[in-house]
This record gives C-alpha cells, structure tokens and sequence, in this order.
C-alpha cells in the first residue's frame, strides 16, 4: 500500500491494528505503532484507542495502560477499551480502579462501557457491587427499559453472583427474548443448582419457537460440568444427537470435560475413542478427566499415545500431570515432566510456572520450589501463594511469614489464599502468637471476610497449641455455622491433649452434621480409650457393630523408579505408574 504511494491515515491503521490483534503479533503491532508516532498520527484518539486495544488483546496490558495515561484526550471508547482489556486480562482490581476514576472524571459510560462493567462484576460474583453497577446502568440509560444486550449482561451478573431471583425478574421484564438471553437464563439455573427450573426454561423457550445454537448447547453443558449435573449432561448429549447438530470438536471437548468433571470416566473415555479427528483440547479433557478422577497410571498412559500420535503437548496438558504428580508427591515423575517441558521448549507462562513450583514445594523439595519462584521474572498471586503453601506444608512457618513480608514489599495484594496458606503454616510452625497477628492483620488490617477455611485454621493453631477453650470460644463466636473442617479439627486437637469432655463436644457437632461419618466415632472411640473410659469405648463399639459399620483402611504411598505404589496393612493394594 505504502509502495503503491496510497496514503495511510488515521483510519487504515486502527484496522491493521485490529488485524494484529485477532492474531496476537505484538511484534507487527509495535511497528506500526512506531509508524504512526513517525506520521504524527497517535495524537488521534481514535488510532490510540485502537493501539490500547491491540496491546491489550497481545497480552501487553502495561503498555496499554502507559499509552493510555498519557492520552492527551480520552473519550468514553479509551476508558472502556482500558475496563475491557483489564477484565479480559484477569485483573479485576486494576478494572475497578480505572472504573472509579472514571467515575471521578464525570465521564459518562456508553452502553458497550457498561456490558464490560457489568461483566467484570460477574467474574467478582459481588452481588453487593452487581447491585450498584445496576443502579449506575439505569441512571445512564437513554430510555427508560434497558436494551436486550445490557439486560443480558445483567442477567448473567445476577445469576453469578448467586441471585437468581433478580436474574429472574430482568428476564421476566424483557420485551423480546433473545436466543442469548435465554441461554444465559437457562445457564443461569444450572450454576445455582435450579436443574429443574433449567429444563422447564428449555421447554418454554423451544415452545416459543426459540431454537438452541450451538453455543447455546456448549454453554449449557459446560455449566452442568461445575455443578455435577450428569443426568442433564447425559440429557443434553442424547439432545445433540437426535436433533442432527453437527458434532464439532468444541462440542466433543465440553463433552468429554463434563463427563470428566462428573467423574463419569468411562463415558468420556468412549467419546473420545470415537473422534476420528482429535485436537490438543480434546486430549486435555480426557487427560484431565482421568485427573479428577486420581487416575495417574492412565493419565500418564494417555500422554505417552498423546506423544505416539504425534500430537504436541501444550502448557494446559503439562499443568494437568503435575497437578496429578502433586497430588500424588510423585517428585521424581514431576522432575521428568519438567525436563520433558525444557526439552520440548514449551512455552513456560505464568500458570506453567506455579504448576512447578507447587509440584516441587508439595512434593518436598522446596528448595528446588524456590529455585524457581527466583527464577520467575513475573509473579502473580498464585505463584506466592503455592511458595508460602508449600513452607507450611512442611513446618518451615518462619519461611513462609518472611515470605509474606516480601510479597508485600513487592506490591502483590494477598487474597483469602494467601492467608489461608500463612495460618495453616502458623498452626504446623506452632506459632500462636504470629498467627493471630496474621488473622487481625487479614480482618482488620486489609478488611477481608473470614471465611470457613481460615476459622478451620484459627481452631487447628490453637487447637495444636493446646489452647481448647480459646478454640472452642472461636468456634462459638464464629459468624458461619462451624463445618466438619472446624469440628474435625477441634476434635483432633482434642485427641492430641487427651481431652475427652471436649472432644465429646466436638464428636456431637460432627455427627449432627454428618449422623453417617462413623470415622470421627473411632476417633473419639481412641480419646476415650487414652482417658480410660473403657465403658464409653465398648458403648461406641456396641453401636458401630450394630449399624454394620466397616471401617475403610488407611493406605501409604512410595514413589519407586518413577511408579507410585499403594500399601494397606498385608500388602500392596494397587500401583500406579
């Protein structure tokens, strides 16, 4: 074009720019970046916003935000472009940052604002700001009923955020229902457990000679994959094939995750023996099928035909075996996995990156865990948090607090992870005093709700410290009804001090909650034997032989040249590889 002596101006280069960014060449992006600063052309907002959006989309959201700070003259495109690209990045809190400041200035949303508003407060799942971004969209709606695009949007918000009522009414109130709206509705009910109501929205919107796409399918069946909805699952599966959709690799793939996510292995084992044509994705979901369900031989033997098929591993396949390896604390599988990574040069991004430091630090080689970590140029929150996790793990609490003080210096904001992982640290570290310094400075200082997990923690430091009565005076004043986490810990710090009045308290709670959980009634069975109430311990016997309880056994594990081995008492029960 240039050669042709065609002018290039401030219209061609947003579309090349949007050119680089559907294929993520930042290289070609940057050049023309440095073109338009040559011509003079990136005073023009329109060719900023449209260099913004290319670095966002490329992944380089630093310098999207540097181009957009220095703007001159941001218009409602360049705020929202910079809300977008941070939401689609995964950093809510810098979107929400430029959303106040964006308020602050007095600049007035569009709708295309907006949806990225309220589709970032649906990732949060923040019903309390959902209902506040609601009421900013109808202050700054032009007509007084909201557009079917924007209704949808806060439809999905709401049904995210756990309210399906509100979700319910917006749906309710739309003059035109959309093939959209009526899958994010139907979606809506499966992720809040209404299965029923799902299938009778299905029902209606068909009746209404609403037809599904296939979109509207892949949603669906992904969604029963979260909560478990096999029979739905199974249902929309049989709906697929009696109503003729063309049965592409994406619809395979949300197949074979649901049936995985299920724990329905063997259905998804035969779906994917029946592709003929299989691409990475597909091998992945069975890969990580057989995860879910701790089958590491034949997650493993699945990756060795991957590799026989000529089919290149990617980042996802290799996250997917070290979490199983992790799992296992099969190391020296880990290990291989991570030359095999190195010599295939695959490419280590930040999720790759925590997958190894978490098999290394959980597997017991924190040193090599922290080799890494030092290694890592970028390190997100997760990353921390498996490094702090994996000190706890193994009793090295001192570690794990420094570790934290370091993180704060570098500017990374601890979540409920992160203090989940420095409790539990706390409690094998025996540090009481640091450790209800962690949890004021959590609530108090950084205003995080407590949730079950971190209570669960604060009982089981005290607990281990021998501190019962200030454990149990936790549990009483705890805003949440105590879970099995929190009694089961009680009940256990209980049995380590040979407290048997407070593990009768515990053993109460726990059988309420759970009148089908006889292991915690050996437990208490063993506190009463330790106290020498023998006549207690027949009296829970009595009862369990009545009942017909049997006890599972416990099993051990090794991992031997690269198998990992499981023995009961007697014997070796199964193997691994």
């Amino acid at each position: 074009m240039r050669k042709n002596g065609s002018e290039v101006d401030n219209f061609t280069i947003p579309t090349i720019l949007k050119a680089c960014a559907q294929v993520l060449m930042t290289h070609l992006g940057k050049e023309i970046h440095g073109f338009a600063i040559k011509n003079g052309l990136d005073g023009d907002a329109y060719v900023s916003n449209a260099l913004i959006q290319m670095y966002s989309e490329c992944g380089s959201l630093v310098s999207a935000r540097y181009l957009f700070d220095e703007m001159p003259n941001r218009d409602v495109v360049s705020w929202s472009t910079m809300i977008r690209g941070y939401h689609r990045g995964g950093l809510p809190e810098e979107a929400l940052e430029v959303m106040r400041e964006m308020r602050f200035m007095d600049i007035r949303p569009s709708e295309v604002a907006m949806i990225s508003m309220v589709s970032l407060f649906a990732d949060v799942a923040d019903v309390d700001f959902g209902k506040a971004i609601h009421a900013c969209v109808v202050r700054n709606c032009k007509d007084e009923k909201l557009g079917v695009a924007i209704a949808t949007a806060l439809i999905d918000m709401y049904s995210k955020c756990g309210n399906l009522a509100y979700a319910k009414q917006l749906f309710n109130r739309l003059n035109q229902n959309s093939v959209v709206s009526w899958t994010v509705m139907i979606s809506g009910c499966i992720r809040c457990n209404e299965i029923k109501e799902g299938v009778r929205l299905f029902a209606e919107m068909i009746e209404e000679n609403v037809f599904p796409s296939e979109i509207t399918i892949l949603s669906l069946i992904i969604e029963c994959g979260f909560v478990g909805g096999l029979q739905l699952g199974k249902w929309l599966h049989a709906y697929i094939l009696r109503n003729g959709f063309e049965f592409s690799l994406a619809m395979a793939n949300a197949l074979v995750d649901m049936y995985g996510k299920c724990r329905e292995i063997r259905s998804a084992r035969t779906l994917f023996d029946g592709m003929k044509s299989k691409d990475v994705m597909i091998w992945n979901a069975v890969i990580s099928a057989y995860a879910q369900a701790h089958c590491i031989d034949k997650a493993f033997e699945l990756f060795i035909h991957m590799k026989v098929s000529k089919v290149r591993p990617n980042e996802v396949t290799m996250v997917g075996l070290l979490s199983l390896c992790t799992e296992a604390g099969a190391l020296e599988m880990g290990k291989w996995l991570h030359t095999y990574i190195e010599k295939q040069g695959l490419e280590v991004d930040v999720i790759l990156k925590t997958a190894l430091v978490d098999m290394y630090a959980k597997c017991g080689d924190v040193n090599g865990a922290y080799r890494l970590f030092s290694e890592a140029i970028y390190r997100d929150i997760c990353m921390w948090n498996a490094m702090m996790a994996g000190y706890g793990m193994h009793g090295c609490g001192e570690e794990a607090l420094i570790f934290f003080i370091d993180m704060e210096r570098s500017g990374v904001k601890p979540n409920d992870i992160t203090f989940i992982g420095l409790l539990n640290a706390c409690s094998h570290a025996g540090l009481v005093t640091e450790g209800k310094s962690v949890f004021d400075k959590m609530v108090h200082g950084l205003g995080l709700v407590p949730k079950i997990e971190h209570y669960g923690c604060m009982v089981d430091l005290l607990g281990r410290a021998g501190l019962l009565d200030e454990a149990h005076e936790m549990i009483k004043s705890m805003p949440l009804r105590p879970n099995m986490i929190v009694w089961g810990a009680f009940l256990a710090a209980s049995k380590l001090h040979k407290n048997s009045s407070m593990g009768e308290i515990a053993a109460t709670q726990i059988l309420e909650i759970e009148p089908q959980n006889y292991g915690y009634n050996v437990l208490m069975s063993n506190i009463y034997a330790v106290a020498n109430r023998w006549n207690d311990v027949a009296g829970i016997r009595r009862v369990m032989k009545e009942i017909r309880v049997k006890k599972e056994p416990g099993f051990s594990s090794v991992e031997v040249n690269g198998l990992v081995h499981k023995f009961i008492r007697g014997g070796m029960v199964n193997w691994k590889s």
